[in-house]
């Protein structure tokens, strides 16, 4: 277990185990972290040089998203993450915009199924997450266009 862990590009999803404990799911690596999600992500974010309010002050501005926003953790490499719930909860999964490969029903459950053919069930409707990545890429394609 360790006590620290910045987001990058390899990171695919952070989840819960207890309030305190999460588990980084990265691209050829689990790792335990003695943190919740969100302080994983605000650790991250302020890694690169802001933090998880000013991020979700962002996203609300930039979409006009306040509830289950996406946050940009690195901007230049277009890393942006979004909650399963609202981050408040304790079962709030964060997972990575870029890497997900598609997503499938079943037995009442949402299998995200990352690029690199990993899969992760998830306790939420199809609906909620479609209007999670939507979102998302709403958020990712105004920044792109403001880059140019």
């Amino acid at each position: 277990m360790v006590a620290r862990y910045e987001i990058n590009s390899s990171t695919l999803a952070i989840v819960p185990i207890t309030k305190e404990v999460s588990k980084v799911i990265e691209e050829d690596d689990i790792i335990t972290v003695q943190k919740s999600t969100t302080e994983i992500i605000d650790d991250s974010c302020k890694f690169f040089g802001s933090s998880y309010l000013g991020r979700h002050e962002g996203t609300k501005n930039i979409i006009g998203v306040n509830y289950k926003a996406p946050i940009v953790i690195e901007e230049t490499r277009d890393i942006i993450f979004f909650p399963t719930s609202s981050p408040r909860f304790n079962n709030c999964y964060w997972i990575a915009l870029k890497k997900i490969l598609k997503y499938k029903k079943e037995a009442g459950k949402t299998i995200v199924i990352f690029k690199n053919g990993f899969e992760l069930p998830i306790n939420i409707s199809t609906g909620s997450l479609e209007n999670q990545i939507l979102r998302s890429t709403l958020l990712e394609s105004v920044l792109r266009n403001r880059r140019i």
